[in-house]
């Protein structure tokens, strides 16, 4: 059994863990709120965006601009992942770090080369020691971040697209869907694909024809360069919001894990002082009868 004096600085050093903690726990909540109000800020633009942007690509052939059209052969993979600058946060990097190595790993077994592109830390960290090419990486940036990150990020990777350097780029970030939920999410993002929008709304009735002033072509040109910056956006944004509810589910689970521990050492601190305070008793009653006898 533990000394009394050991048991007593245990005790001590978890209720100042929980201290840690549960602080945390408050400035990741703070943060979240911060985070959810940007989303909710950007969401109703790109939902108009994306919706305006399927009417136009689906009334056009693929041929028309570059970014729509997709290559016979691929032959090099380009993988942006999103992730945090620093952990504490559960498994939600170790979740996207897996997404990726996964993804990676496919695309290797079909021949094709993989670049890394890594906003985060984090990735940025895993993409070094892994197997694959890092060619780019943005650490630091995941709490300070706005639009002209998503605007850099995404001219390059037109610019390597269009370049012929990257046939295809996929990107992966972790998607806020609640407040115990953040999941992995691969998007492709270069070539882009058939509106999902406005598959989801076939069969709702008849779709409304516009007439558009310059012509489509040219609106094309114009528009998808800002979609893929702001899908970019979009993962910036969930990203960030899902590490903070992450961080703030991991650290209340760890304040929660302090107050066991405490209570299972303040058992055994009240077990030690009884034991003690026991062999003290049978001394003084073992000198006692010595002192008769």
């Amino acid at each position: 059994m533990p000394s009394f004096r050991d048991v007593q600085n245990k005790i001590g050093a978890v209720k100042k863990t929980k201290q840690i903690t549960k602080a945390m726990n408050m400035v990741a909540s703070a943060k979240l709120r911060n985070a959810q109000s940007r989303i909710e800020r950007f969401r109703p633009y790109a939902e108009k965006f994306y919706e305006m942007l399927g009417d136009l690509a689906s009334g056009v052939d693929a041929s028309v601009h570059p970014l729509l059209e997709k290559r016979e052969e691929v032959k090099t993979t380009g993988i942006l992942l999103v992730t945090s600058d620093r952990g504490l946060c559960g498994s939600f990097n170790h979740n996207l770090i897996n997404r990726a190595k996964s993804i990676a790993n496919d695309r290797a077994a079909q021949g094709r080369a993989v670049k890394f592109y890594c906003i985060g830390k984090k990735g940025r960290d895993f993409a070094r020691k892994s197997a694959y090419e890092l060619t780019q990486g943005w650490p630091d940036v995941m709490g300070h971040f706005d639009f002209s990150l998503a605007n850099e990020v995404g001219s390059m990777l037109i610019d390597l697209y269009l370049s012929g350097e990257l046939d295809e780029v996929v990107m992966i970030f972790g998607e806020f869907r609640s407040m115990a939920h953040q999941a992995p999410i691969d998007l492709g993002i270069l070539p882009l694909s058939a509106h999902e929008e406005g598959d989801d709304k076939e069969g709702e009735g008849a779709s409304s024809e516009y007439i558009y002033e310059p012509s489509v072509e040219g609106l094309l040109a114009e528009l998808l360069p800002r979609f893929i910056k702001a899908q970019v956006y979009r993962g910036l944004l969930d990203t960030s919001c899902s590490e903070h509810a992450a961080r703030m589910a991991a650290m209340d689970n760890a304040t929660k894990a302090c107050d066991d521990l405490i209570d299972s050492l303040t058992l055994l601190y009240n077990k030690t002082r009884q034991a003690a305070i026991t062999t003290e008793l049978m001394d003084i009653v073992g000198g006692a009868e010595a002192l008769n006898g």
